[in-house]
């Protein structure tokens, strides 16, 4: 193999490049659009695609001002360029000169044909939504354990009431079997009751990254959750078929946070409102009692400051009121949780059914509790466990 010439990679690399510019020259190429990628510098980077095969695809800042619409991705297009080899990487891609909308892509026509349908059979009827509760006390949270999105929902939640407990449900959210996943995890905390809402999303990607949340399985799942569901898939302009089927769609992650937890410093911002609007209240009706002093009797104004300030006593009482009740009802509930913990602690006890009379029989030595006189032969010792001590005996007779 002396004789076989051996060439620089780049010198082989250029002779790949001219011999792919010179058979074919301008061509006219029809595929989906993937990966849409405009850099700051005005160019485009992109991926078309079929169902066969891939092709890189750059279009220069110049051309791609020209366009009359805004590529995305899952759109179906015609381009007309060049082929060439990009010596960097050795990679050949098609250098677009001119593009134009070739109609809806395979993704987006099947994402919209399982929303008519799934539509149709009411399953994103808003009379199905559940109402998303003011102050969870816990939260599921469903995505990738890895990913930026479960860092922004944590951060978000310890900023504005770290009392909250989260549970995290690892999983995939992009790929194979990313979709069987997210549907399990829902189940899961459905199953368990591992939150009071859960939290169904990842970060932002491309329209292939984000299928799996349009999985029709999991959209079904999270349609029938008893659970009240949040959707927070992507940046705000993304979306998928979650979103319509979930309680309450959020535009980012973080945002997601947010509604779950209002913080301890807005409600107390709230409560300082209302006492400056009664205050405020008070201090005019009080001035407008001053004024009304000079023209009428000592008693005449206080039966109008009496009448005055009634209603407004009135309303603190009843918000008192209101406050203290809620307070009740929730240290009852608490209560409530608590005593039927333990006594379901309590029945499940061994020494508690013990104390009712029965005893564990067990042959000497052995540590299985005997359920059948079948497993004794005569003359076999026992060892007998009441709630308080113990006995040894011997057996006489077996009886079947």
């Amino acid at each position: 193999m002396s004789d076989v010439r051996v060439y620089a990679v780049s010198e082989l690399t250029e002779l790949v490049k001219e011999t792919l510019e010179a058979g074919f020259g301008h061509v006219a190429v029809e595929g989906e659009v993937s990966n849409w990628r405009p850099a700051p510098s005005g160019h485009c980077y992109f991926t078309l695609k079929d169902s066969g095969a891939m092709l890189q695809a750059v279009m220069f800042r110049g051309k791609a001002a020209k366009l009359d619409f805004r590529p995305a991705d899952g759109n179906l297009v015609r381009a007309w360029g060049a082929l060439t080899v990009y010596q960097a990487r050795g990679q050949y891609q098609l250098v677009v000169d001119a593009m134009q909308e070739a109609g809806q892509g395979r993704i987006l026509q099947m994402l919209e044909e399982r929303k008519r349908r799934l539509a149709a059979e009411g399953v994103f009827d808003p009379e199905r939504k559940k109402p998303i509760p003011a102050f969870p006390s816990r939260v599921a949270v469903i995505t990738s354990p890895t990913g930026a999105a479960v860092r922004d929902i944590l951060n978000v939640l310890g900023r504005r009431n770290a009392g909250i407990r989260v549970t995290i449900l690892p999983s995939l959210v992009q790929g194979d079997g990313a979709a069987d996943s997210l549907r399990r995890q829902l189940e899961t905390a459905n199953r368990w009751g591992l939150g009071e809402v859960i939290i169904l999303g990842r970060g932002g990607g491309s329209l292939e990254d984000l299928l799996a949340f349009s999985d029709e399985s999991l959209v079904r799942a999270v349609a029938a959750s008893s659970i009240p569901v949040i959707s927070a898939v992507g940046h705000e302009i993304d979306w998928s078929l979650c979103d319509y089927a979930a309680d309450l769609r959020a535009p980012t992650p973080s945002a997601a946070a947010e509604l779950v937890s209002d913080s301890a410093e807005s409600a107390l911002g709230r409560l300082r409102d209302a006492w400056r609007q009664l205050d405020d209240g008070l201090r005019n009706r009080l001035d407008r009692a001053r004024l009304a002093l000079r023209s009428f009797s000592a008693e005449e104004l206080e039966l109008k400051l009496e009448r005055a300030l009634q209603p407004a006593r009135q309303r603190l009482d009843d918000a008192k009121e209101d406050l203290l009740a809620g307070l009740g009802n929730l240290t009852l509930l608490r209560r409530h949780r608590v005593t039927t913990a333990l006594a379901v602690l309590r029945a499940a006890d061994p020494l508690a059914i013990l104390a009712r009379g029965f005893a564990v029989v067990r042959k000497k030595g052995e540590a299985a509790a005997l359920r059948s006189s079948l497993a004794l032969a005569t003359g076999d010792e026992l060892d007998i466990r009441f709630a308080a001590g113990s006995a040894a005996a011997t057996t006489t007779e077996v009886r079947p």
